[in-house]
């Protein structure tokens, strides 16, 4: 077995899980603050390894569903989950979009107004851009993006809990001794991997890879620890900043000034700029594949014409609702009606009718 077929069988889901996970509130501390920083140090800690777990179980019963069904896309996943009532993850999927790339595009704006000075306007674009040109150039550009951004990704973030630690050890050590009910780390857990879980379904295109159904359950477990460690080391980090950081729009900002390096802080900017493109790309590739499915079941190809101008339409006018809304009460109220959505029309079948139909399968075909 080659180390590119390793790889692309046990690495590269999680990888692409990992980057629609990602996304702008993760990348920039937002979405950790908001949902694990209220049940304190401790507590946070206890809720993201909740729903770490949660997604390494789901991950492995959706990729092995996948598997059993054939399924490359979206629908052809929930087709034979929900039958006729497919179309309910279909909604919920289109206003999860436009939430999510709104999200991004207003992260993407504020890291160039940090780093550079610039109108907000400038990084949204210049985001949108990119993310137009990894899909105009299809599934291979995309899962390119996983790899080698996810490479970068995890250094950077070695790199920037070394650094704190190395600084603010004291500060980590008294955070998380701080006496903080930890009331709540359940439900933090269960919301955050709740809404994230959906990255599962996203990335499908991905696992063309697999070769068994195991592959599919040990890709699916690995999945879990792979998307979860940079933010447990993000949080650790963020920790020697409590409580003063839980304000902060942009946490991350906050503690590369602290450090006071401003080389790393370009390098660590410029990490979360290319973390944003890719979960912007996972999930706007999973539109075009969901199109695209339903151009080869006409016996037709995508056109290179609709494979730009859909993906421009939505991102466009995804990323201008945030400069109405803001970064912050995005994640806070648009997430968490999500994550209730996501457990009803995608975990909870799953479970129930997913899990049941594997068993009577017993290794054969399931059915769609």
């Amino acid at each position: 077995m080659s180390a590119v077929s390793t790889i692309n069988r046990y690495l590269l889901p999680g990888f692409a899980f990992k980057a629609v996970v990602i996304g702008g509130g993760y990348a920039t501390g937002r979405e950790l603050v908001e949902f694990f920083m209220p049940t304190g140090p401790v507590g946070g800690l206890w809720g993201m390894l909740l729903a770490m777990v949660m997604w390494s179980v789901i991950c492995a019963i959706t990729f092995r569903f996948a598997y059993a069904v054939g399924a490359t896309d979206y629908q052809s996943f929930f087709r034979p989950l929900l039958g006729r009532f497919d179309v309910a993850f279909e909604i919920i999927y289109f206003g999860f979009l436009i939430l999510v790339l709104s999200v991004f595009g207003s992260a993407a704006g504020a890291i160039g107004a940090a780093m550079f000075g610039l109108p907000h306007i400038v990084g949204t674009l210049a985001l949108v851009l990119a993310v137009l040109v990894v899909c105009a150039a299809g599934q291979g550009a995309a899962e390119a993006v996983f790899k080698y951004v996810s490479i970068l990704l995890y250094g950077v973030y070695a790199i920037f809990l070394v650094m704190v630690l190395w600084q603010f050890t004291p500060q980590i050590r008294a955070g998380f001794a701080m006496p903080v009910p930890t009331t709540g780390w359940f439900m933090g857990g269960v919301t955050y991997a709740s809404y994230n879980v959906i990255g599962a379904v996203l990335i499908l295109p991905v696992l063309r890879h697999l070769r068994s159904g195991r592959d599919a359950v040990v890709s699916g477990l690995l999945a879990g620890p792979l998307a979860m460690a940079p933010a447990i080391a993000f949080f650790v980090c963020l920790v020697g900043f409590y409580p003063g950081i839980v304000n902060e729009e942009l946490p991350s900002n906050y503690v590369l000034d602290a450090l006071g390096s401003p080389l790393f802080h370009f390098a660590f900017q410029t990490m979360v700029f290319f973390a944003l493109l890719e979960c912007s790309v996972g999930f706007v590739q999973a539109f075009n594949a969901r199109i695209d499915a339903a151009y080869q079941r006409r016996g037709k190809a995508m056109p290179q014409s609709v494979r730009v101008a859909v993906p421009a339409a939505v991102t466009i006018g995804s990323v201008f609702i945030a400069s109405a809304i803001g970064l912050v009460a995005l994640i806070a109220n648009g997430y968490r009606a999500m994550a209730i959505a996501t457990l009803i029309v995608f975990v909870l079948p799953l479970l129930t009718i997913g899990v049941a139909r594997l068993l009577r399968s017993r290794g054969a075909p399931v059915p769609a």
